[in-house]
């Protein structure tokens, strides 16, 4: 497995074009009624937009995004990037953490001094050789024609033992609880435990599987009525992704909507992105989405996955040790599941109830959840 240092760099005319570009922006008139009711809020766009264009400093954001160890390697005639940093103290417990979508490898960051140098952070736990790739198609890694969470879950195992690592832990949340998921079903053996945030996949139904419990019926239905409201966006990504890429990847003022509409929703943000996830990270991640034209490639996870995607047969369980940290604020009108319904899929050996975070749990409380990770692989 051919692995090369990367470092983080994005040319000065594609800067330029992109501060260009802002502001040239040709602005909608402002939705009648409720701010955020009908998308992302004209002033907040226009005032990000502007400090985007004269304020924020993406050299200052690419240096610190440099004092990490980068690296890109070829799995099947694909360039994956990914971060690898090891245990500051000892052998560490080898971990891979794979983000999802609208999100990226920078979400995942914040967990990396906890859990590579637990002690020095009041940690009581294991420390970590962490493992945090770009999926296929966003930011610096390369996509193929199609990618799903079975065929991410092959490539991040040769990714693993490619390293060296014999036994390794998994975990992540979205697109990556996904792919931690597959890792788990497919090949096994090598793992020794997984942790996720989020519960992606829908437990396999069937005659063999027991009746929902009242808990389960309500949660289901809430789902449901998310859905109706708020799954628009999966649709088109699921169905068109190409087309609304065309209009993502040529203005930054729609890429910038498009995204922090959902980061404004699916955190524990209380309506106030800003005042939970800061707006250099927010841009940092907006300018490599940019920068590496991967909005595109990104959306097509939900075509690939929706279409050519496995489906969990009944009576398929995950029989490896599980932690979940069940964040009550993901996707805020959704709620989270209970714990029977995760475990109709997984073998939960840690449940945790986590009383402030959302769908971008490592960005929002990466100290609460490091904690969590740690915890979670010293008791297995």
């Amino acid at each position: 497995m051919p692995i090369r240092p990367f470092a983080v760099h994005v040319a000065d005319e594609v800067l330029s074009d992109l501060r260009a570009r802002i502001l040239r922006t040709r602005w909608p008139d402002r939705a009648p009624g409720v701010a955020w009711e009908q998308g992302t809020d004209l002033d907040f766009l226009k005032r990000l937009l502007g400090y985007w264009a004269d304020g924020f400093d993406w050299r200052l954001q690419e240096r610190r995004l440099n004092t990490f160890r980068h690296f890109r390697a070829e799995l099947e005639g694909v360039q994956i990037h990914f971060v690898h940093e090891r245990a500051r103290e000892g052998n560490g417990i080898p971990l891979i953490l794979t983000h999802g979508w609208p999100s990226s490898f920078l979400e995942l960051l914040p967990l990396v001094p906890l859990l590579t140098n637990p002690k020095a952070h009041g940690i009581d736990g294991p420390a970590f050789d962490l493992v945090i790739p770009s999926l296929p198609g966003y930011g610096f890694s390369e996509r193929p024609a199609r990618v799903t969470y079975q065929t991410v879950a092959h490539l991040w195992h040769q990714l693993m033992q490619g390293l060296g690592y014999e036994r390794y832990g998994a975990g992540g949340g979205d697109f990556g609880a996904g792919v931690t998921t597959f890792m788990a079903l497919k090949n096994a053996a090598p793992l020794i435990g997984i942790h996720l945030t989020t519960m992606e996949l829908w437990p396999p139904t069937g005659e063999a599987t027991r009746p929902w419990t009242e808990t389960e019926s309500a949660y289901v239905a809430e789902v449901r009525r998310w859905e109706e409201a708020e799954r628009g966006y999966s649709a088109i990504q699921s169905t068109k992704p190409q087309t609304l890429g065309y209009a993502l990847n040529d203005s930054p003022a729609g890429l910038a909507a498009w995204i922090l509409e959902k980061w404004r929703a699916w955190s524990d943000s209380g309506g106030d992105l800003e005042g939970r996830v800061s707006r250099d990270f927010l841009l940092t991640m907006l300018t490599l989405y940019w920068a590496t034209e991967t909005i595109t490639p990104s959306m097509r996870d939900y075509f690939d996955n929706r279409w050519h995607g496995v489906d969990l047969r009944p009576g398929e369980r995950v029989r490896v040790p599980t932690g979940f940290a069940n964040f009550d604020h993901n996707f805020v009108s959704e709620g989270s599941p209970p714990r029977e319904w995760v475990e109709r899929l997984y073998d939960v050996r840690r449940w945790s109830a986590m009383p402030s975070g959302g769908h971008f749990g490592s960005a929002e409380e990466p100290e609460r959840l490091a904690r969590d990770i740690a915890t979670f692989f010293a008791g297995i």
